[in-house]
């Protein structure tokens, strides 16, 4: 097929670019916004001389790779609810209240997320299973939640990159033909610098940030009621046994249903909690009916795109005159950015990056430094995205805007600045020895 001209390709991203801006920007639903963008699309396959039939064909597998992410989200609208009914969250603010000295309540909160990560492996079960009592908590004691939630974001992508058991790094790893353990060894150093970066950023909040609320009374844990437990049990054992994250959300729902029934309130009583939400805290699948018509719009995008090839030939074209390890690394950082304004997820920016930009770099610098760069970029910028599915799903979980959280949430902004850095030095000094010899 006939490849998209640099003139057609160019104004397909300018459409789709404004539309979602106009959405963030103006806060209308991002449906709205990317509809221009997926008309365009539809549009310049035409003139490629695709039928309807087939672009549409096209466009529901697109749909179908991304039903999972449109189930989670789709549960999760139910979960902060239902657990908010059977007494679950106020018994674990209470929990966390006694437990986390507040005066070291940001450092603490990222810990506690990138440890819950690097077991887990995932940014959503790490935020699913203690964003809720965290941010809770937070409130209770008059912290910034958007401070909170960052701290809680940073941490959770720790795993989300850098965990051998994270589908992301295994689909890295396997996408660049890397050993795992090549790819988390070649990660370290980055990793590293970036966690001890956070924790005194983190810190620095801790000390400059005076909690409002610095008495909390004793907690009587007779007034404990273990069965409320058992909803956050249910979703964390789940989680941990690497069943599916739909499971362990359908589960935990169902659990604090039965619960809040037990309680007394009636059927129609947790219906009403399930559609509308909860007043001053959220969920409910009538704050989220639109996004989930934006993920199926994102996932026949998406499908289009790599279906008839879009990107990949100027790819290929770009990398041909690069001669520095500095340069390269530019390059990629800037064709993974973009791909990942477009993308709307984390899957396509790791296979189209990875397997465009593998040949090249193996012949010139080998693959463990392409890991490295792609785990400090294209691992973490549709964490950044606004419209991007997984940043849509962490911000839902913790209840807060992106742009909101994403100055706070310093782990994946500092990477992508590390690693540039890393491959400046390690181009001067390879250029120094080259002289010397």
């Amino acid at each position: 097929m006939e490849r998209f001209s640099v003139k057609q390709l160019i104004f397909l991203l300018a459409v789709t670019l404004a539309g979602v801006c106009w959405s963030v920007l103006f806060s209308q639903p991002l449906v709205i916004g990317f509809l221009p963008g997926y008309i365009i699309l539809i549009f310049l396959s035409k003139r490629k001389k695709q039928s309807f039939k087939q672009i549409f064909q096209v466009s529901m597998r697109g749909v179908y790779k991304t039903r999972i992410v449109i189930f989670i989200l789709f549960l999760v609208s139910f979960l902060l609810p239902s657990w908010y009914l059977s007494g679950t969250i106020n018994q674990m603010v209470k929990i966390a209240l006694y437990l986390i000295n507040p005066d070291y309540f940001f450092v603490l909160t990222f810990i506690v997320s990138m440890v819950f990560s690097m077991l887990l492996g995932t940014t959503v079960g790490t935020l699913s299973a203690i964003g809720i009592p965290i941010l809770g908590t937070a409130t209770v004691l008059n912290l910034p939640t958007e401070v909170v939630a960052g701290a809680l974001v940073s941490g959770a992508f720790v795993g989300d990159r850098t965990s051998p058991f994270s589908s992301a790094h295994q689909l890295l790893a396997h996408t660049i033909e890397l050993p795992v353990k090549k790819q988390w060894n070649a990660m370290l150093f980055t990793t590293v610098m970036a966690v001890g970066i956070s924790l005194l950023f983190y810190g620095a909040f801790d000390y400059f940030t005076e909690p409002k609320m610095n008495h909390v009374e004793s907690l009587h844990w007779n007034e404990l009621s273990l069965i409320k437990f058992i909803p956050p049990i249910v979703l964390l054992l789940i989680v941990v046994f690497r069943m599916s994250i739909l499971y362990a959300f359908l589960s935990s729902i169902l659990a604090a249903a039965i619960i809040t029934m037990m309680e007394g309130s009636g059927v129609s009583d947790i219906v009403r909690a399930l559609w509308y939400g909860i007043d001053g805290l959220g969920g409910g699948f009538i704050h989220m009916y639109e996004l989930l018509l934006f993920l199926a719009l994102a996932g026949a995008y998406n499908g289009l795109i790599e279906e008839l090839n879009v990107i990949q030939p100027y790819l290929d074209k770009w990398l041909q005159n690069s001669t520095s390890l500095t340069g390269d690394t530019l390059k990629t950082f800037l064709a993974t950015l973009l791909i990942s304004l477009i993308a709307a997820n984390q899957t396509l920016p790791i296979i189209l990056t990875g397997r465009s930009f593998l040949p090249h770099w193996t012949s010139k610098y080998g693959k463990e430094e392409l890991a490295r760069v792609m785990g400090d970029t294209t691992m973490l910028f549709p964490g950044m995205v606004p419209w991007s599915v997984l940043a849509i799903m962490c911000s839902t979980i913790v209840g807060i805007p992106i742009l909101d959280y994403l100055p706070y949430a310093l782990f994946l902004w500092l990477l992508p600045c590390l690693t540039v850095m890393v491959s400046f030095y390690k181009h001067v000094r390879k250029s120094k020895r080259i002289v010397t010899a």
